[in-house]
């Protein structure tokens, strides 16, 4: 089966038996997509929830198991405060607009990250969208919020070590499968396509183990400027590309 893209070359067909299960993303260019336009950095923020909205309804209609977004770093608390609070909004105001459609589209919302250290305004809309959506069984919409993949690691290695101090783990079986199982992404396949945006062409602290054998994809479009049509031609670059993990 072949998805029509949204691209303006009518040639471009998507293989549905292709299609990346775990898409991640940093979504990156908000503050410079509103620079360029002389308007203030917490525009770019709004402009970029539209983008979202665009490319998990593409996702999902591809057939995207999963889709996890990057929307704030642990090291983003270092941004001026007026920014960091703006941001800490965004998560209301993005479901408050879109969680009915997201419903509609059988999404079900997770996330990731330290979610105790959010203020509780984010904390309640974010709870609320995921216990709304706890019975779908459609694409995971799993959002990284104050999300760092060294601090995941570390959480990791803790749990791993008590458990061997409880006697409940032997040193000699910890392998790459219980590392995984205390993973925030321990119920999520390992993303098979990375997208970030902005013509950076950096990790950025984000999910450093799961990402070991997927694919990059590097544009120069600003987040608010990737839309359907963009994923479409990020997931036609991954499916041009020969995925051999080490082996021939």
């Amino acid at each position: 089966m072949l998805f029509r893209t949204n691209s303006k070359n009518e040639q471009d067909e998507l293989q549905s038996e292709n299609i990346p299960r775990h898409i991640a993303i940093i979504m990156d260019g908000n503050g410079r997509w509103a620079k360029k336009r002389a308007l203030p950095r917490v525009a770019g923020h709004r402009e970029g929830m539209k983008a979202i909205e665009k490319v998990v309804k593409r996702a999902s209609n591809l057939g995207v198991e999963a889709l996890t977004l990057y929307a704030f770093s642990t090291e983003n608390w270092k941004r001026p405060k007026s920014e960091v609070e703006f941001i800490m909004k965004l998560p209301s105001q993005f479901l408050d607009t879109y969680l009915p459609g997201l419903k509609e589209n059988n999404v079900r919302i997770t996330t990731m990250g330290d979610f105790e250290s959010l203020p509780e305004f984010t904390k309640s809309a974010v709870s609320k969208a995921i216990d709304d959506t706890s019975q779908n069984n459609g694409m995971v919409l799993n959002l990284a919020l104050n999300y760092g993949s060294r601090k995941e690691l570390v959480d990791a290695v803790k749990g791993i070590s008590q458990s061997v101090l409880d006697g409940d783990l032997d040193i000699e079986s910890i392998n790459e499968e219980k590392i995984e199982g205390h993973l925030y992404t321990t119920e999520l396949p390992d993303p098979d396509l990375l997208v970030r945006t902005s013509g950076e062409q950096r990790l950025s602290n984000y999910l450093l183990w799961q990402l070991a054998y997927a694919e990059f994809y590097f544009t120069d479009k600003l987040w608010p400027e990737f839309n359907a049509e963009a994923l479409d031609e990020a997931i036609m670059e991954y499916q041009h590309r020969k995925r051999r993990f080490g082996g021939l």
